[in-house]
């Protein structure tokens, strides 16, 4: 296994629409693999192919930590939501840039393909029901800020500038 690269906002290529995964072959098992070895690394709930520039329809989560639920999502399509919810939302891609406040669906039904392309369905509320939004937007080319009012992203960016300020020593 090896770490990845995530790239980090604003690069371009975050911005790209994934394709869908067809080769359930060897290599895909790597990058699920890597995939799993750069979130846990990085202490993230969930990382989409996208965000270290593999731009398939593919990501992987585990909301509550150490492996305890592995979900490998490919192909992932949201076929119903349920009520509204708002949390704290972070991403990998927008290090050192404190969350929001974000509203997303409180429960989705999700079909999509395991890791070696076998179909399942899965209803999920709460922490993954975000996280599965939240990745399917990165397959989307879109990122948890393009949520957000462009007063609260700047108010944001503003936050993230302090921070890097003081981590630097400056």
């Amino acid at each position: 296994m090896a770490l990845l690269k995530i790239l980090h906002y604003p690069d371009v290529r975050l911005r790209t629409k994934a394709l869908p995964v067809e080769d359930f072959g060897p290599a895909l098992q790597k990058i699920i693999d890597d995939l799993y070895e750069t979130m846990y690394d990085a202490h993230g709930a969930g990382l989409a192919a996208t965000q270290v520039n593999i731009h398939l329809r593919l990501a992987v989560m585990d909301v509550r930590g150490e492996g305890q639920q592995q979900i490998c999502m490919i192909n992932p399509e949201v076929t119903a939501t349920n009520g509204d919810q708002v949390d704290q939302h972070g991403c990998l891609s927008v290090p050192n840039v404190p969350g929001d406040q974000l509203k997303r669906a409180a429960k989705v039904h999700l079909r999509a393909l395991d890791r070696f392309g076998k179909p399942f369905e899965l209803d999920a509320e709460g922490t993954l029901a975000i996280c599965i939004q939240h990745e399917m937007d990165h397959m989307n080319g879109k990122l948890y800020i393009d949520h957000l009012s462009s007063l609260k992203r700047e108010r944001l960016f503003k936050k993230a500038e302090k921070y890097n300020r003081r981590a630097h020593g400056e």
